[in-house]
């Protein structure tokens, strides 16, 4: 069948292998994949989940898929939703194992969908371009921290697994892919974070433009004074870690 959005399928057996098993755990009760395309991935991770919920906004993909996977949904195994993942509770499927190959335009959206309260996910595994892979474990100090890192991290323990080069892909893209494995973290034990949604939006504005300093780029959000007082206010975001940005966020927002 002919390639749909602008997809680059994954063709390579190894790898499709390799993501399901670092996703499901024989067994594993239920499973989400994120944009199945032609279900390559999708026959990998029915082999492991006891359950698999498949979340595809092509209409055209998903006539194709309910013929090759007729017998799993007749069976309860599969189910097909015709859909856009960003309009979709995922927590309506209870507590899941979340996977699959990313856009890079839609990764940061995505990922919020995911960590969404009531947040369910139980693993998220995700091929993701490797300039993208990069910037979700990135630590604070390199060229890659910005606020992608911040929004993957206060969420999850990221761990980069393997690269997947372009020739494992049909059409081959023009950049390598690499497969990551996010662990649900506590923000508030980990972090003192008690609202991540208020914190991510601080942070947000903390990267605003990356290479103002911290001053700099809050000075739209709060008075001139507090942020003058900001003993950090002469670094850039991309120099704080989290903890340290969640005590200026804490600073800032004190009650008195």
């Amino acid at each position: 069948m002919p390639r749909r959005l602008g997809q680059h399928f994954l063709a390579s057996q190894s790898a499709l292998e390799r993501i399901a098993a670092a996703a499901c755990a024989p067994g594993t009760p239920v499973a989400i994949e994120v944009g199945p395309g032609r279900g390559a991935l999708t026959a990998c991770l029915l082999e492991r989940a006891a359950r698999l919920v498949a979340i595809e906004v092509d209409p055209v993909l998903i006539h194709y898929l309910r013929q090759k996977f007729r017998d799993a949904i007749e069976s309860g195994r599969l189910t097909l939703i015709e859909g856009d993942v960003l309009q979709t509770d995922l927590s309506q499927w209870g507590p899941a194992v979340v996977a699959g190959n990313l856009p890079y335009y839609i990764t940061s959206p995505i990922l919020d969908r995911v960590f969404a309260p009531p947040a369910l996910w139980t693993r998220a595994v995700f091929l993701v371009q490797s300039e993208v892979a990069q910037r979700l474990a990135a630590a604070p100090g390199s060229r890659d921290y910005g606020y992608l890192s911040v929004l993957a991290q206060v969420h999850a323990q990221v761990e980069v697994l393997f690269d997947v080069p372009r020739t494992a892909f049909r059409p081959p893209p023009k950049v390598d892919s690499t497969v990551v494995r996010l662990e649900p973290r506590d923000p508030a034990g980990d972090f003192g974070i008690a609202d991540p949604k208020e914190f991510l939006r601080f942070a947000s504005a903390c990267f605003r433009h990356k290479r103002k300093t911290l001053r700099n780029n809050l000075r739209a959000s709060y008075p001139a004074d507090q942020v003058d007082a900001l003993v950090e206010g002469r670094l850039r975001a991309e120099q704080i870690g989290i903890k340290e940005l969640a005590a200026i966020f804490a600073r800032l927002n004190k009650r008195s």
